[in-house]
């Protein structure tokens, strides 16, 4: 853990940056001589880890089930396996998929001589016809009864997932967006493609003007879904990854807490080439420092009192 927690085995305070701290074997912390408020500390200090009363015999297991399992892992089957209880499993979980989020940088994908890249976007959640009745009547407003079943996927109850595949790379980038008008889906291609590259759609109207800018191909889904290389199934692909989780393992995801399910899903889709478990298990212990998630931020309690 110290070779994870720090790069060069060097051990530093996490609030001043002081390398000559002792170690006190009897409490098993370490003691910065530096004078400040915080003078003791451990390895969970500023990770994921840090205030969690649960031992890190714990939660390694824990982060190697979540970096590796293909369908995910729920917190009812975390909570039997290492021993904690429900609730202290799903925090658990998403600390680790706080901590598996991606670090946001400028770099874009794709580049006039570079491979295609693919864009499409998803609706997730529930089918009416799965709904209580009074909630799924909030939806089937204005429609008649008979043509009710043709709204499954209407646009009210669902939440949106816009993702860009790299052929070059074979990476995905994927967020949730909050509509699929034109403004919102070009706003992320600009922000996330290079001019001049080669980008792959199908023909949703909210794509029509990706000409100005890229050289624009698109597959009418109506009719077929490869038309040569111009295709978006290497996205279909994590989409029915990514849904496999929800339906399969987690059963029902708010679209509160979507996007962290949706960073898991990356997580292990984008480490899968070349990687063994070992591989992704240090990939995401490399990422646990700077990140913290209370249970408060968690369920947007931040602020209220507890009792």
């Amino acid at each position: 853990m110290v070779s994870v927690r720090w790069a060069d085995e060097v051990v530093r305070c996490p609030h001043c940056g002081n390398d000559r701290v002792s170690y006190l074997e009897k409490a098993k912390l370490y003691f910065c001589p530096v004078k400040h408020p915080k003078q003791k500390f451990s390895l969970k200090v500023g990770t994921i880890f840090e205030d969690s009363p649960i031992a890190l015999e714990k939660w390694l297991p824990a982060a190697w089930l979540i970096a590796n399992c293909k369908n995910g892992i729920s917190s009812y089957e975390l909570a039997r396996a290492i021993g904690v209880t429900q609730k202290s499993a799903w925090h658990m979980l998403h600390r680790l998929r706080h901590a598996m989020k991606p670090f946001l940088d400028s770099t874009k994908l794709g580049g006039p001589a570079s491979a295609p890249v693919e864009v499409d976007e998803s609706f997730v959640g529930g089918k009416i016809r799965n709904m209580h009745r009074d909630r799924a009547e909030k939806f089937l407003i204005g429609i008649p009864a008979d043509r009710a079943l043709g709204y499954e996927t209407r646009k009210d109850n669902k939440t949106v997932v816009m993702g860009m595949y790299d052929r070059e790379s074979r990476q995905v980038r994927a967020k949730v967006i909050p509509n699929v008008k034109r403004e919102t889906l070009q706003k992320e291609i600009l922000a996330n493609v290079k001019y001049g590259s080669t980008v792959f759609t199908d023909e949703a109207v909210g794509y029509n003007t990706l000409r100005r800018r890229y050289v624009h191909d698109t597959v009418n889904h109506a009719e077929t879904y490869v038309n040569g290389q111009v295709h978006t199934n290497s996205l279909e692909n994590f989409w029915s990854l990514m849904k496999r989780n929800l339906s399969g393992t987690y059963v029902a995801v708010e679209p509160f807490h979507l996007d962290k399910y949706l960073d898991e899903t990356l997580f292990r889709f984008n480490n899968r080439q070349n990687k063994n478990d070992a591989d992704r298990f240090k990939k995401l212990l490399s990422q646990i420092v700077g990140k913290r998630l209370t249970y408060s931020e968690l369920t947007g309690k931040v602020g209220v009192q507890a009792f």
